[in-house]
């Protein structure tokens, strides 16, 4: 086993369907705002800044498959259905804030690093092509 952690070589055939579900940003927005309590579609649309209805219809039902959340249709008029993170949904809860916490304490150095590489690239960028 390396010092991160992980176990080389790589099993990506067994691992990849499986981030492929949960490593995208919907996927990891939705599950945080879920952990903290249920929500209506048009509240989860509200607090996910930038989500089209499509999206968040297409990762909800994506979700509700992979048994990391639930729908239950509410008996109000007009109907109203609420989602809730299931317990695998929860047991993200971990990684996720790991996840989130890295990104903002490496946020800025992210950013200084992508100017630096643009920087680079347009000084540096006629040499490369000869």
């Amino acid at each position: 086993m390396s010092k991160d952690g992980l176990t080389l070589p790589l099993d990506v055939a067994a691992t990849r369907p499986i981030l492929e579900h949960i490593a995208n940003k919907w996927t990891v927005l939705i599950l945080s705002v879920l952990c903290t309590q249920p929500a209506r579609f048009n509240d989860l649309k509200r607090r996910l800044d930038g989500i089209t209805h499509k999206a968040l219809s297409e990762a909800l039902k994506r979700l509700e498959r992979n048994g990391l959340v639930s729908r239950k249709v509410l008996p109000t008029q007009p109907v109203g259905v609420e989602y809730t993170i299931t317990d695998l949904g929860c047991s993200l809860r971990e990684p996720f804030a790991a996840l989130y916490n890295w990104s903002l304490a490496n946020g800025a150095a992210l950013e200084t690093a992508q100017r630096a590489y643009d920087t680079s690239r347009k000084n540096g960028g006629l040499a490369e092509q000869i």
